[in-house]
């Protein structure tokens, strides 16, 4: 059997960071389509990796009292990706703006070249000594990034939330939901938002998709799911975790068929 080797480089002019995978039958639903979560969960961890090799790892990150948190994304999606396609899966970032950190996507056909997925994230710079944002110009561990391109996918922006939202379901955070940071992971948040769709929109082809992340949802919290499925076109979800009196909400998300 011939050796498959998969590929890892950075471009050496514009810092682009690019994977080479194969889409595995673990990563799928059960049409062989790439599941929503496992989208967000190769999109977040190539971008940690990238900051990795650029020796910005979350341990270094952690011993300058920083870290990264991601607090928006979108993506417009050409054509979802399938059980056993092979993939390059490309990053890089963008020039900031004053308190977030702006990161592209793209996902490609390795063979083909055919676009599968575009997106854009935002992240936040943390002090961790007091959990407080700071600006990115604080952030001196690589030179800032100029770049700025033209994109097809949504801006990741507020997501505004319709009034007539029904309850879908109740969601407890649980231990396989926590990552490093010690809060539910970002990747996560798309099966809660994608699982209480009903069954003839989990049918339907998705298009696009933003997901921002409000509050942390910590371990052993509840999320009440909420949604508004009025839309056959856009279907809003935003989960609230219920804290004594108030909700807090902890994500919002946006998927469009």
């Amino acid at each position: 059997m011939e050796e498959v080797i998969y590929r890892q480089w950075h471009e050496d002019v514009s810092f682009k960071f690019n994977v080479e995978t194969m889409i595995s039958f673990s990563q799928c639903d059960k049409n062989k389509n790439l599941s929503v979560h496992e989208l967000l969960k190769l999109t977040s961890d190539i971008a940690v990796e990238d900051f990795n090799q650029r020796n910005m790892s979350r341990d270094t990150l952690t011993a300058a009292g920083l870290a990264i948190l991601v607090s928006r994304n979108s993506f417009k999606i050409h054509h979802m990706p399938v059980e056993n396609q092979k993939v390059t899966v490309s990053t890089w970032e963008e020039k900031s703006e004053a308190f977030q950190f702006i990161r592209a996507y793209e996902i490609i056909d390795t063979d083909t070249k055919e676009k599968l997925v575009s997106g854009l994230s935002t992240w936040l710079l943390v002090d961790l000594n007091n959990r407080r944002l700071l600006p990115i110009k604080k952030f001196t561990m690589r030179t800032p990034i100029d770049t700025v391109t033209e994109h097809d996918c949504l801006k990741p922006e507020k997501i505004n939330l319709p009034e007539n939202m029904v309850k879908l379901e109740d969601r407890k955070i649980r231990y396989s939901d926590l990552d490093a940071n010690g809060h539910t992971n970002n990747a996560r948040y798309g099966a809660f938002a994608f699982d209480p769709l009903p069954d003839e929109l989990k049918e339907k082809t998705l298009k696009a998709l933003r997901i921002n992340y409000s509050q942390e949802a910590l371990y052993n919290q509840n999320l009440e799911i909420m949604g508004d499925l009025s839309s056959q076109e856009k279907t809003v979800i935003a989960g609230f975790i219920n804290s004594g009196d108030k909700k807090v909400c902890s994500f919002e998300c946006e998927f469009y068929f």
